[in-house]
């Protein structure tokens, strides 16, 4: 298998390559389940397209709480499939196919009663890390443990005394989700599929009832390809009855968007070993180790406003406050907030009114001859989705098909990392960067980071950190230009970073230095670099406009002040 690179000149080629000849596959959306159907086809020996109208995972796969978990709430709804279901695949991903990307982190639950709370939380938690080990896969992460009030709050110096008698301490995993989903698309290329973002379905193909490909839109360069293929997987999230009406089909489930919030504060306002998870009135509350930040979320509510960019409000904001200062001994205030986003979770509508009680399960569905939609479903089952949605097109395919190897098949920088990581201190004293750098990039990359270290020697200015965002260095802006198919300033400090959520200004502070990186790369001149800076200022201010208005109608009104850029 050779790594793909995603430059500028393999998104042309791509385009040119799909249009040229009738595919089996085509994958319509790059989110994390439309990546990992276009690996999963491209590993069957099929061959596959997917496009993607904007960024890979510029939608809900960028913006989740980042884990990989089996959901321990679904145990209290006794939907035990579903959480067997994610505990092996968190196992999958910790110990063979992502273990650079996907790691162990502790949680801590309180518990509030004496007695009869930690017989009923203990049981479950039990039973967590026994259908764990039972999968297969319980060896990512240490067991649970009792804790009595003192030894929870040496771990949690930053809870209030009175706001526990005792805790339970777990592990789940978690992973940066655009970083994992950016992993699973140049894999996918590298087994021979046919990439390319911000080319958007604008329709599809037919004959008579069949559908046999779709019209692609080049957001970029202009003009529109006709991609024929055999089968097409719909795979577009909260996107999908937007698709389905492409065709006329509104299918044969309906798909509601329910918005959840995070918010990122400095790991320094709340003084803990580990994670917290605290039950509230509709919902769990998480706080996050992330680096050298906290993410709390979320939150839980319907929305029905634009889709491309959800906003969060200013009632979102003092809602998660107030639910985790209830626990805090020092309460976190808005100052403390250094990013924000919101997310769109693709729930299958049910009778329910209340989005928590929507199904997480997913669902395969092959509505005309020659398209199947997938849809639902969790972060953490993204595998199992793929494999299903390519099993559905398997049938429409009048050829033997291989099984499923998506099991087997580490992402990239995978294969090798546990051997680098060993030498990190070697790398750290050959190239002359901090062994905690090093670390970082380990984690970011895995085994690739050799090829970042190689920009750095060629140019060594390109290992210095960046201006107001020291976690990252330059090397990696031109990276994610060169190899990772960033396209705009946007995709740098909103995914192949997370600067835009770590950092007060939120990333403006650095974004004319990293329009200067990338502009070599993708060819741009001192009028598109302008441009660039320009549009990421407007957005982080719309951005920052909503988050001070009072309900979703405002907020919306005002997030959507800031277009997306288009290329001169």
């Amino acid at each position: 298998m050779r790594t793909a690179t995603l430059g500028p000149g393999q998104r042309a080629e791509a385009l040119a390559a799909m249009a040229e000849h009738e595919l089996d596959v085509l994958v319509v959306g790059a989110g994390v389940v439309g990546a990992g159907t276009a690996l999963d086809a491209a590993t069957r020996g099929l061959s596959t397209a997917l496009v993607e109208a904007r960024d890979w995972a510029s939608g809900t796969s960028s913006r989740s709480s980042k884990l990989i978990h089996g959901g321990l709430r679904y145990l209290e709804m006794l939907d035990f499939a579903l959480v067997r279901e994610a505990l092996k695949e968190r196992g999958l991903l910790l110990d063979r196919l992502a273990p650079h990307l996907v790691r162990p982190v502790p949680f801590l639950y309180p518990l509030r009663h004496r007695g009869w709370e930690r017989w009923y939380a203990g049981s479950g938690v039990a039973l967590y890390d026994a259908m764990s080990v039972s999968s297969g896969r319980g060896r990512g992460v240490p067991l649970h443990r009792h804790l009595s009030r003192r030894r929870a709050l040496r771990a949690a110096p930053a809870l209030r005394r009175d706001a526990l008698v005792g805790a339970l301490q777990y592990y789940d995993a978690q992973t940066d989700d655009a970083r994992f989903v950016t992993a699973l698309v140049r894999t996918a290329a590298s087994y021979g599929a046919h990439v390319a973002s911000r080319a958007r379905v604008v329709g599809f193909l037919r004959e008579g009832e069949r559908v046999v490909g779709a019209r692609v839109e080049d957001v970029e360069g202009g003009g529109t390809y006709e991609v024929r293929a055999r089968q097409v997987v719909n795979a577009t999230g909260v996107w999908t009855d937007d698709t389905q009406a492409l065709i006329g089909e509104r299918g044969q489930f309906h798909v509601r968007a329910s918005k959840g919030i995070h918010l990122v504060v400095p790991k320094d306002r709340i003084h803990s070993t580990s994670g917290l998870i605290l039950r509230t009135e509709t919902s769990v509350l998480f706080v996050i180790p992330w680096g050298r930040h906290w993410i709390v979320g979320t939150t839980d509510t319907d929305w029905d406003l634009d889709k491309a960019h959800p906003a969060a409000s200013s009632a979102d904001i003092d809602y998660l406050l107030e639910q985790v200062n209830s626990v805090l001994a020092v309460p976190l205030t808005r100052d403390d907030v250094q990013g924000v986003y919101a997310g769109l979770r693709p729930l299958l509508a049910g009778e329910s009114d209340a989005t928590s009680k929507l199904s997480r399960e997913h669902t395969v569905a092959h509505p005309v001859p020659g398209l199947v939609v997938v849809a639902g479903g969790k972060y953490t089952t993204y595998r199992v989705m793929a494999k299903d949605a390519v099993d559905a097109a398997v049938h429409g395919l009048d050829q033997r098909v291989a099984a499923c190897v998506t099991e087997d098949t580490p992402l990239i920088g995978a294969e090798g990392y546990h051997a680098v990581w060993n030498a990190r201190a070697r790398i750290a004293a050959r190239t002359g960067l901090h062994v905690v750098r090093v670390e970082h990039l380990l984690h970011r990359y895995g085994a690739l980071t050799e090829e970042l270290l190689a920009l750095v020697a060629e140019d060594p200015s390109l290992g210095e950190p960046l201006t107001g965002a020291d976690d990252y260095l330059r090397a990696e802006v031109v990276y994610a230009a060169s190899h990772e198919g960033a396209r705009h300033l946007d995709d740098v400090l909103t995914r192949r970073t997370r600067i835009s959520i770590e950092t007060f200004d939120r990333g403006t502070r650095c974004a004319r230095e990293c329009a200067r990186l990338m502009a070599p790369v993708l060819g741009w001149g001192p009028e598109q670099i302008d441009k660039e800076v320009e549009h990421y200022e407007k957005r982080v201010e719309a951005e920052r406009e909503s988050q001070r208005q009072p309900d979703d109608l405002t907020a919306d009104a005002a997030r959507l002040g800031a277009p997306d850029i288009v290329p001169l």
